[in-house]
């Protein structure tokens, strides 16, 4: 056991040596786009998900107040099993409304979202051609799925289309491009 505990010990020295090794920033004030940490105060956040301030919207605030008192805190289970609630559908339905579909469906993360999406969608008799620097999620979602899998280098239009031709001569019956429209790597935008 101490063997396999001086490897690891080791390989953190060596992270920590690089420069890759990473430390939790430890904020002391609520999300923000100006933010303090135990370390250092006033820091312009960017690297949180809170892209449009919503986490601290005092009317967003207000609205989880009065479902708490109204639903209780968490679901309790996960939807597919029991935690699909009315206020879930009633704002999937104002959703789809609103975008001018039929139906949508809300998930907690993008993880979530494309770790159920390209299995539901996709067979073995189809095709993947996913952007090389697209987003862990998509990755993730892309080898859940039993769809013959094809890589295309970053916005490159042509290799895309070779990708393409190959899924087509493969016999691939459905053929679906995966791209992030920003990647959030690089900033790059497709």
């Amino acid at each position: 056991m101490k063997k396999g505990l001086k490897i690891i010990q080791d390989n953190l020295n060596e992270l920590k040596a690089s420069g890759l090794y990473s430390e939790e920033r430890i904020l002391t004030v609520p999300q923000g786009s100006v933010i303090d940490t135990t370390e250092t105060k006033g820091v312009i956040n960017m690297c949180a998900n809170n892209y449009l301030g919503l986490s601290n919207d005092s009317e967003l605030i207000q609205a989880a107040k009065e479902s708490y008192d109204r639903w209780g805190y968490g679901l309790s289970s996960v939807r597919f099993i029991c935690g699909t609630q009315v206020q879930h559908k009633e704002l999937e339905a104002e959703l789809a409304k609103f975008f001018g579909f039929e139906d949508s469906i809300l998930y907690s993360s993008c993880f979530d979202a494309n770790g159920g999406l390209f299995g539901t969608l996709l067979t073995e008799e189809d095709a993947i051609i996913s952007d090389e620097l697209n987003h862990a999620s998509i990755i993730d979602g892309i080898r859940l799925s039993k769809a013959k899998r094809y890589r295309y280098n970053n916005n490159d239009m042509e290799h895309l289309e070779e990708c393409l031709k190959e899924a087509e001569a493969d016999g691939a019956r459905i053929k679906l491009i995966a791209t992030d429209g920003v990647f959030s790597m690089d900033g790059i935008i497709a």
